[in-house]
């Protein structure tokens, strides 16, 4: 038995005796357990509150055992103290470190602590920050004090980054490839500017890897080379000697191994030929589009292995590319899995390739991205999963549901329709015969919204079945009624219909859309000085529409799009045998392009083409104001209020719209801090009175700058235009413009 438990400090007791049997299960008047005392003895070190612990044991007269448990404290901090921070105090630096009063004294972690400082202070410019550590530990308490004795030094700038050598490379493309650049006025809002270690330390390896993807493979920069000049207080040019060697370029090329597809083809395949410059990155890639072409006809396993050889005659480097093009591969059957809400059928239906077909990687990218383009999943991962089967592979589809459905309710504020409430439920992956599922899972499309606003109220309700029958054939129709006092001051517009619509694949990736519409415009609060084309069609209208639009989009993601192209045709004739007050027609053409231009924080530049022409026909004289033409505003020309470019009544100025338009947009955009996006854009159109009349002269542009981001899970777009071509009318300054959505 435990007749009694001792605890001796050696040392220094800097630990009450209370934490040491708080951290105990060994109990006096208890059987002596090896099991409980080892227990304790790990637990006590796992408090870190001490360097040693030995339990002895002391035997009694009446066969009973004294535990005395002797432990040696370690050093506690009494305190954290800086000494030459003149520039920065002394919370900043405590914040910077882990090391605190009253914690466990570490030595190792105050010497981490003293880079983290070097390492804050090289931050905010102060490169030539030198800094140690000393620590006084007093045995009688056993508590010690840290002392970090810092030499700030000054706080400088880069004023210059020269460059020695570099006889075949301009300076500024090197300069380009550096994180550390010369000090600019805008330096302090992007955080550069300033000189620090590391970073310049990642900018030397930066500078011999393009060196080297430009052919020369001998690139050395010597560190030792480096010269840090100080010309000035505060001031730091940076001199950097490089020798180039000479640059290498590709020599003969052989493929080897290629049996089941021809080695001509193959070649005409690489996009590096014999004399061009030797770059490693671009070689690899050669060889990773040989596996993807093979990958087309099913050789999941093909492997090519690229060997460079140097030609000591030529001076060249000689290429071989051996093929290891293994058996091709079928695919056995789908497996899915991770899908707990969406029915199987909704995924096995976006995907193009299927039990019994080739197992084709290029195929399995675009079933890829499909499932992407749902947003039913928050991550989608396509595989081939190995059988016994041989030349057989499973397709697993691994899928991590996200969020489709949305309940919201707010208040907002737009630069059109103003202040504004509302209430929306939404749901992407809709299912309206399974309610204990929620109605979720089968894709379906189901929205719902409310709205009252300052300048506009909105009832909207939608549906769309994608997939009809389990068919590629959509259908869908909406109702709504709509009211908006912000298209004019002098009257407004309601607007109450609904629309019928099915949308089906017709060939490759042109999809069609034909649809029916019946609305009533009715134009309301008319002001007795309004034009008379507004006048003329104050009350109600009855507009019976037919539509077919036409499109192909290959962009790579729908929201934040980096590359593809989406066109689109519109038509729509109204009236006729069609019924209505009007008869006119519309086509409209809409189309953008989107070039990736560098991989570095996202670049692209967007294209954006549209033009449309409109005409009345059969009874009518004049195509509808209200369905004609405008621009201006946060969806067209961003440096102009509202529908303010294009024709206009010569008493009021009142926009009436015109027949013709044609309107081009060009925005190169990159990512601050991904999701965020900044974004430089220019606006140009025009709108004609006459049909068919696609004369620019009469054109307004403008340019500005913007903001990209995600409220709510929906792009948020933030754009303020400027104005350059203009009418004495629409002159009316910079524009401020906020609107969700994309702009196609």
């Amino acid at each position: 038995m435990v007749e009694r438990i001792d605890v001796d400090f050696l040392g220094a007791t800097n630990v009450s005796e209370q934490v040491v049997r708080a951290n105990m299960q060994v109990r006096e008047d208890e059987a002596l357990n090896e099991v409980l005392i080892d227990r304790d003895i790990r637990s006590l070190y796992r408090t870190g509150l001490f360097e040693f612990i030995e339990v002895k044991r002391q035997a009694l007269p009446n066969g009973n055992v004294v535990l005395v448990f002797e432990l040696t404290p370690r050093y506690r901090v009494l305190a954290v103290q800086f000494e030459g921070n003149d520039r920065m105090r002394d919370r900043r630096l405590q914040n910077q470190i882990t090391t605190a009063e009253n914690l466990v004294l570490d030595e190792r972690q105050v010497k981490e602590d003293s880079e983290k400082i070097r390492e804050f202070y090289q931050k905010k410019g102060f490169n030539r920050i030198s800094i140690y550590y000393e620590i006084d530990r007093d045995r009688s308490t056993g508590f010690g004090t840290v002392t970090f004795h810092i030499r700030e030094g000054d706080r400088v700038k880069v004023k210059a980054i020269n460059f020695v050598g570099n006889d075949n490379v301009k300076p500024r493309k090197l300069r380009g490839e550096m994180e550390t650049k010369k000090w600019m006025p805008w330096s302090w809002l992007l955080s550069t500017g300033r000189f620090k270690d590391e970073e310049f330390e990642d900018d030397l390896d930066r500078l011999k890897d393009y060196y080297r993807e430009e052919g020369y493979l001998d690139i050395a920069i010597p560190p030792e080379k480096i010269e840090y000049n100080y010309p000035s207080s505060g001031r730091l040019e940076l001199v950097i000697h490089v020798e180039e060697g000479r640059q290498y370029r590709i020599g003969k090329i052989e493929i080897e191994g290629s049996e089941k597809v021809p080695a001509p083809l193959l070649r005409f395949a690489l996009r590096q030929q014999s004399g061009m410059v030797f770059s490693p990155s671009k070689l690899d890639e050669d060889a990773s589009e040989i596996e993807k072409f093979y990958g087309r006809g099913g050789h999941l396993d093909a492997r090519v292995t690229l060997l460079r050889i140097p030609n000591l005659e030529t001076g060249d480097i000689d290429l071989k590319y051996i093929v290891d093009e293994d058996i091709p591969y079928d695919v056995e059957s789908v497996r899915i899995e991770g899908n707990t809400k969406t029915k199987s059928i909704v995924i096995l239906r976006e995907l193009v390739l299927g039990p019994g077909e080739t197992f084709d990687m290029t195929r399995l990218d675009i079933s890829k991205l499909r499932l992407e383009n749902t947003r039913f999943f928050e991550d989608v991962n396509l595989a081939p999963e190995s059988t016994n089967i041989p030349g057989r592979r499973n397709l697993k589809v691994a899928v991590q549901e996200g969020r489709t459905g949305n309940l919201t309710f707010g208040a907002g504020f737009s630069s059109l329709e103003r202040a504004v409430i509302f209430a929306e439920f939404s749901q992407s992956n809709f299912d309206l015969f399974n309610r204990r599922s929620l109605f979720q899972g089968d894709g379906q499309k189901f929205r719902l919204r409310l709205q009252l606003g300052d300048q506009s109220s909105e009832v909207v309700l939608s549906f769309e079945e994608p997939w009809l029958l389990e068919r590629q054939l959509a259908t869908g129709f909406t109702l709504f009624r709509t009211s908006s006092d912000f298209n004019s001051a002098i009257y407004s517009e309601i607007r109450t219909g609904g629309e019928v619509y099915m949308r089906k694949r017709l060939f490759e990736l042109v999809n069609g859309q034909l649809s029916y519409s019946y609305q009533v415009v009715d134009i309301d609060d008319v002001a007795p000085g309004a034009p008379e084309p507004i006048q003329a069609l104050a009350g109600e209208q009855s507009i019976s529409s037919v539509g077919f639009v036409m499109e192909r989009d290959t962009r790579d993601k729908i929201i934040s799009t980096t590359r593809g192209n989406r066109v689109e045709v519109r038509t729509n004739i109204a009236g006729g045998l069609f019924g209505g007050d009007a008869d006119y027609y519309k086509i409209e053409f809409r189309g953008s392009q989107f070039y990736p231009l560098f991989d570095f924080q996202q670049q692209v530049l967007a294209v954006i083409l549209r033009g449309g022409v409109a005409d009345a026909y059969g009874d009518s004289d004049f195509v509808p104001f209200f369905e004609r033409f405008f621009l201006g505003g946060p969806y067209t020309l961003r440096g102009f209020e509202y529908r303010e470019v294009g024709p206009k009544d010569t008493f009021n100025n009142e926009p009436l719209g015109g027949n013709t338009y044609g309107m081009l947009t060009l925005e190169y955009s990159a990512d601050i801090v991904s999701p965020i996006r900044f974004a430089v854009f220019y606006d140009w159109g025009f709108v004609n009175s006459d049909s068919y009349d696609f004369s620019p002269a009469n054109y307004n542009d403008n340019f500005g700058v913007g903001l990209r981001l995600f409220v709510g899970g929906a792009p948020l777009s933030l754009d303020f235009g400027i104005p350059l071509t203009t009418d004495p009318v629409n002159d009316k300054g910079n524009q401020f413009n906020f609107s969700f959505g994309t702009r196609f």
